[in-house]
């Protein structure tokens, strides 16, 4: 790239937050869902950790731009990078997010941000910086609650699975286990790396399929510097809107699914609230399989406003018995609204990608960061380029969309590299600090 003179940063206009508070009161369409939220775990290695927070804020004293953030990290080799990663991908992802925007316009860039910021910063948000010589890796399932919109961001095994008014389950997350993803395999196959079971003396080959060198069995996670580099941090996204009859989301490790259909552990806790049924699940993924593994269960109940009794609490020397018939009849009262107002439709998919290929996420369309002065922009970090700066985002990929690599979107040679550590195509993916 050339040494930077002449080149102008694409600056957006601040809104003052008396704008945004009123824009944000004159777009709310819907009344607030309440969000009711639970949580259980059994622990075996101590490396699952979570988090749930219900007071985040897209503008900073504007009550109306709450949203809710709840996440399970299942670490292995180690609980360093599961614990890092609790504490900085939120902070990540925000700051990948330019200020100023409506919440209609947030909740469009927030699929993109939770794969490539938009800032100078990291090429993915999944992409964390860890200790010198830290060789534990984590599995992250990441998600946003804004109102009615869910978005989910995961890499790994762990697992989100909606469960809409009217007993729909629907997965919103995709499972990174070489064993059980026959794209994944591919992917890994065609970029070097060596996918196969554990030899043994005899050459017996036992176990789940691995990827060598370094053994891991699965195709995505968040750190694992030891192993190879075909293991990569892009998380599979996808964001759906529900109707106004709400729904619940069950969030949980693979201590969870390894011995639960998601059909089963919906059912399993079918009628209780939110925080008895992550005791549930956990019960019954106990009762299945044993303790075998780190188990932890989040469970997100987002309820319509005139459902407001399904989410008032449980007076404490209430009994369970009382518990279960108080929650049975609210659960009745509920069900019969739900289908009315899900007449229409229970759920809208609004976004969906897990390529590992930022040529496929970005697509072909040469006019993506097109700039108003006729230059083009960076398509992540959104620096005007010269002509003779920009690197196309297909240009030496084998996975390349393109048979022409001077075709759109473009990238600095700074966003340039971070791809290439991002698919696993350099090894410092992950940068040292």
């Amino acid at each position: 790239m050339a040494s930077g003179e002449g080149r102008r940063h694409h600056h957006r206009n601040l809104v003052p937050l008396a704008a945004l508070i009123s824009r944000e009161m004159k777009s709310e369409k819907m009344e607030r869902p309440t969000v009711r939220y639970g949580y259980a775990a059994q622990s075996r290695k101590g490396e699952d950790y979570f988090m749930m927070k219900t007071d985040c804020q897209r503008v900073p004293g504007n009550s109306s731009s709450t949203f809710s953030v709840f996440a399970i990290f299942d670490g292995h080799n180690g609980n360093a990078a599961a614990i890092f990663t609790k504490e900085n991908l939120l902070n990540h992802v925000m700051g990948a997010i330019p200020r100023g925007l409506g919440r209609e316009e947030w909740l469009q860039a927030l699929p993109r941000a939770l794969v490539a910021g938009q800032q100078d910063k990291l090429m993915s948000s999944f992409t964390i910086f860890l200790l010198p010589g830290e060789t534990s890796g984590t599995t992250v399932t990441f998600v946003i609650v804004d109102r009615w919109t869910v978005t989910v961001a995961s890499v790994g095994d762990s697992r989100c699975i909606l469960n809409a008014q009217g007993g729909a389950v629907s997965t919103l997350t995709v499972d990174h286990r070489l064993e059980d993803n026959v794209e994944e395999r591919e992917r890994v196959t065609a970029s070097g790396g060596e996918v196969g079971r554990l030899s043994i003396v005899g050459g017996v080959e036992i176990g789940p399929l691995r990827c060598w060198p370094g053994g891991l069995c699965l195709s995505r996670s968040i750190g694992d510097m030891d192993v190879g580099e075909f293991i990569v941090p892009i998380p599979y996204v996808k964001q759906v809107k529900l109707s106004n009859a709400g729904g619940r989301l069950i969030i949980a490790s693979d201590g969870i699914w390894d011995a639960l259909s998601s059909e089963m552990a919906a059912k399993s806790c079918h009628g209780l609230p939110a925080e008895l049924a992550a005791r549930q699940v956990v019960k019954e993924a106990l009762r299945t399989r044993g303790l075998k593994d780190d188990t932890t269960c989040i469970v997100v109940d987002i309820i319509p406003p005139d459902n407001s009794v399904l989410s008032s609490p449980l007076p404490k020397k209430q009994n369970k018995l009382r518990s279960l018939i108080f929650w049975k009849r609210s659960l009745d009262s509920a069900n019969k609204l739900a289908k009315k107002l899900s007449a229409v439709g229970i759920v809208e998919e609004l976004f969906e990608e897990g390529s590992a290929m930022l040529a496929e996420r970005l697509g072909n369309d040469s006019s993506v960061g097109q700039s108003t002065s006729g230059l083009f922009m960076c398509a992540v970090c959104q620096v005007d380029l010269a002509p003779s700066e920009g690197i196309s985002v297909h240009a030496g990929s084998i996975f390349s969309t393109s048979s022409k690599p001077w075709q759109g979107p473009f990238l600095c040679a700074d966003c340039r590299n971070k791809k290439d550590a991002m698919e696993g195509k350099c090894r410092s993916r992950v940068k040292v600090v």
